[in-house]
This record gives structure tokens, C-alpha cells and sequence, in this order.
């Protein structure tokens, strides 16, 4: 498969929320997106910029001590997971993560490196990079699904800037 890519500067937090608040609107309340980065770089701005694009009104914290986080608006079962504490992969398969992972559910994985084996690989992946108070975003498809979505992120107009 080719793999398509998509790459911008997001030059505040509040662009960040905006722009994932476009992104969530092409998921179509479904697929498994990683998250990447250092921490600070904007992981969980992201997450809530994807709920807020996709309708959800009320808080979005880090997940970092419960490990999942969920939300449903409407049809759509949203999973926000934070894995930056996770002491060992296997801890995964004692929460039940495969039936979190089902593919009608969206599930926003930060720290996805630390689930090792116990996570397939992803719809799409966005890597968030500090770059003084901005932040390099770059989006790459592993699915057919993250495909299509990034067909549509490429025909997107900037006014989420």
C-alpha cells in the first residue's frame, strides 16, 4: 500500500484543537489513530480537539492514570487512551483492549509504542513535534480506511488556521 502523507506547523494550541477538530470530521467515528510525540507536544490538545470537532462539549482530560478514557456522543463510541504509564504491554489484555479496539469504535491512542504486540497497527498515525510554540504535525496512512481519510484531509480548505 502506498502510504500517504499529510504535513503542516500548527502554530498554537488553539490551532491544533481547530485543526483536529476538522480531522475528527473526516473519521467517520471509527478507526484506531495513534499518537506521537514528546511530552508537552500536544497529544492530548489533539484528542480534544478531535471530540470537540466531533460534537463533545464537556472536559477531556489525560487518560495517564485509568489508561482508557470513554466517551460516546450519539452512535459513536470514542476511546481516549493514554499509555505513558503503562508498566508492562500485558497490563493491556487485563483491561479487555481487544474489545476496545473493535473497528466500529474510534479509539485515540497516545504512547501506542508502549503497548507493544497487544496493539495492531493503526489507521493512521500523527506525530506531533515541538518546534518552539508551534508544533510539526505529519499524518501517515497504514489502512485502507486512513487512505481515504487522508484522500479527504488533502482537499480540506486552511480555514482551521
Amino acid at each position: 500500500m502506498t502510504t500517504r502523507q499529510f504535513e503542516c506547523v500548527l502554530a498554537s494550541e488553539e490551532e491544533t484543537v481547530r485543526f483536529a477538530g476538522m480531522f475528527g470530521g473526516l473519521l467517520e467515528g471509527h478507526g484506531l489513530i495513534f499518537l506521537e510525540g514528546q511530552l508537552g507536544a500536544g497529544k492530548t490538545t489533539f484528542c480534544r480537539g478531535v471530540l470537540r470537532g466531533m460534537g463533545y462539549e464537556g472536559a477531556v482530560k489525560s487518560p495517564t492514570f485509568t489508561l482508557v478514557e470513554p466517551y460516546r456522543l450519539n452512535d459513536v463510541q470514542i476511546f481516549h487512551f493514554d499509555l505513558y504509564r503503562l508498566g508492562d504491554p500485558n497490563e493491556l489484555e487485563y483491561i479487555g483492549v481487544d474489545d476496545y479496539l473493535d473497528s466500529r469504535h474510534l479509539c485515540l491512542v497516545e504512547w501506542p509504542e508502549r503497548g507493544g504486540d497487544f496493539l495492531p497497527e493503526s489507521d493512521l498515525t500523527v506525530h506531533l513535534q515541538v518546534e518552539g510554540q508551534a508544533r510539526r504535525l505529519t499524518i501517515w496512512a497504514n489502512s485502507d480506511h486512513g487512505e481515504r481519510v487522508m484522500r479527504q484531509l488533502e482537499t480540506q480548505p486552511d480555514d482551521w488556521r
